[in-house]
C-alpha cells in the first residue's frame, strides 16, 4: 500500500511539473489559463475554511482578495510616489517593497478585515450572514472604486498600473528565463510560483482539518448549541475562522497583481464572490480534494466554453452575445452536475452515523 502510494505521489509530482511545458507549445495562452486556475485554487481552499469547515455562508470574500491585490500594487508600484509628495521625496523612483515584506502585509490586512467582518457577525447564520457578507464585499469594491477623491490612493475606477513582478533570489519573474538551453516565459516561472503556493495551501488546510481547531469548527458547523454546551469558544473560532480564510484570500490577491500587472476594481466584483462559492459547493463542501476539483473545472470550464459559444455565435448570424452565450452554457453544465451530484463531485465521506451494531452470536 505504501508503494503503490508513494508511486501515485511521484507520478503526480512529475505530471505537475511538466504540465506548463507541454501547454507551452500551444502558446502563453493555456498557460497562463492554468496559473489562473491555480489562484482560483487558492481562494477556494481559504473560503472552504470559512464554509466548509466553520459552516460560515460568506459571500464577501473577494473584497480580502481585493485588499491583498490592492496592498501589492500600493507598495510595488510607483504610484504613491506620483500622487503624495512626501513619498515622492522618500522614493522619487516609486515605491518599490521587496516581497518578504509585501505578502504578509497583505495577508495581515486582509485578515484583521476577516477578524473586523466576523465580530458584528457572530450571532448570524444562514441568510443573514450571507446577506451582511455580501454587503460587506460590495462595500469594499465602492470604496475601492472611489477613493481618488480627496486623495488618490486606488486612483477609482482607472485601477493601477506598472506593478513589480514577483523577484527573489535575483530572479525576476516578469521576464523569462533560460534554463539549459530551454527558454522558460514568465507565465511558467509564475505557474511554479503559484503551484508551490498551493502546496503550501494544502498543507496547510489538512493540518487545520485533522487538528483541535478543525474539528471545533465543525463541531461549530453541525450543531453550535451543543458544541457550546461541550465547553468550545464559538466567538473565537469563528472569528480564527474569518481570519484565516481571509489570509489566503489576500496571498492570493498578492499574487494576482503581481501576475497581471494591474489592478482596478472591475476584478473584485459579486460574480468573482459567487463563481469562488461555486468552486467549493461544486467540488464538495469541506473535502479539499473535491474543491480543488471544482476550482479547477470552473476556472477552466469558460475558456474551454469559449470554443463552443463561437460557432454558435456564427450559427445564429451574430444575434447572440458570445460572453453572455458562454455564461449560459456554464450555467446549465452547473445545473447538470448538480441534479446529478447534489453533494459535489467529490463529496466528504458522510459523517454523523452511528457505529454498526455488533452482531449477537
Amino acid at each position: 500500500m505504501q508503494k503503490n502510494k508513494l508511486f501515485v505521489f511521484l507520478i503526480s509530482a512529475v505530471a505537475l511539473l511538466i504540465v506548463p511545458l507541454l501547454a507551452q507549445q500551444l502558446g502563453n495562452g493555456p498557460v497562463r489559463i492554468i496559473d489562473l486556475a491555480l489562484l482560483y485554487v487558492m481562494l477556494a481552499l481559504g473560503l472552504n475554511i470559512v464554509v466548509g469547515y466553520a459552516g460560515l455562508l460568506d459571500l464577501g470574500y473577494v473584497a480580502f482578495y481585493a485588499l491583498g491585490a490592492y496592498m501589492y500594487a500600493l507598495f510595488a508600484s510607483p504610484h504613491l510616489s506620483e500622487n503624495f509628495e512626501s513619498f515622492r521625496a522618500m522614493f522619487p523612483d516609486g515605491l518599490h517593497s521587496p516581497l518578504w515584506l509585501i505578502i504578509p502585509l497583505g495577508a495581515g490586512l486582509a485578515a484583521f478585515f476577516g477578524v473586523l467582518l466576523g465580530a458584528p457577525t457572530l450571532k448570524l447564520r444562514g441568510d443573514y450572514l450571507a446577506i451582511v457578507t455580501l454587503g460587506f464585499g460590495e462595500i469594499a469594491r465602492v470604496f475601492l472604486n472611489n477613493m481618488e477623491y480627496p486623495a488618490n490612493i486606488t486612483n477609482g475606477p482607472r485601477g493601477i498600473g506598472q506593478i513589480d513582478a514577483v523577484r527573489f533570489f535575483g530572479i525576476d519573474l516578469g521576464k523569462g528565463l533560460e534554463v539549459f538551453g530551454y527558454a522558460l516565459p514568465s507565465v511558467t516561472l509564475y505557474y511554479y510560483l503559484f503551484l508551490a503556493l498551493v502546496i503550501g495551501t494544502v498543507i496547510i488546510c489538512y493540518r487545520l482539518e485533522n487538528s483541535r481547531i478543525g474539528r471545533a469548527w465543525m463541531a461549530i458547523r453541525e450543531d453550535e448549541i451543543a458544541a457550546k454546551a461541550m465547553g468550545i469558544n464559538t466567538r473565537n473560532l469563528k472569528l480564527l475562522a474569518f481570519g484565516m480564510g481571509a489570509t489566503f484570500g489576500g496571498v492570493a490577491g498578492s499574487m494576482f497583481a503581481s501576475f497581471q500587472g494591474f489592478v482596478s476594481p472591475e476584478s473584485f466584483s459579486l460574480q468573482e464572490s459567487v463563481m469562488i462559492v461555486a468552486m467549493v459547493v461544486l467540488g464538495g463542501i469541506g473535502h479539499i480534494p473535491g474543491v480543488i476539483l471544482g476550482a479547477l473545472l470552473l476556472s477552466a470550464l469558460p475558456e474551454v466554453l469559449r470554443y463552443v459559444a463561437g460557432p454558435l455565435q456564427e450559427m445564429t448570424g451574430g444575434r447572440l452575445d458570445a460572453a453572455i452565450l458562454r455564461q449560459l452554457l456554464v450555467a446549465l453544465a452547473m445545473i447538470g452536475i448538480m441534479l446529478s451530484r447534489p453533494r459535489g463531485l467529490w463529496p466528504a465521506r458522510e459523517h454523523g452515523k452511528g457505529a454498526p451494531q455488533p452482531v449477537s452470536k
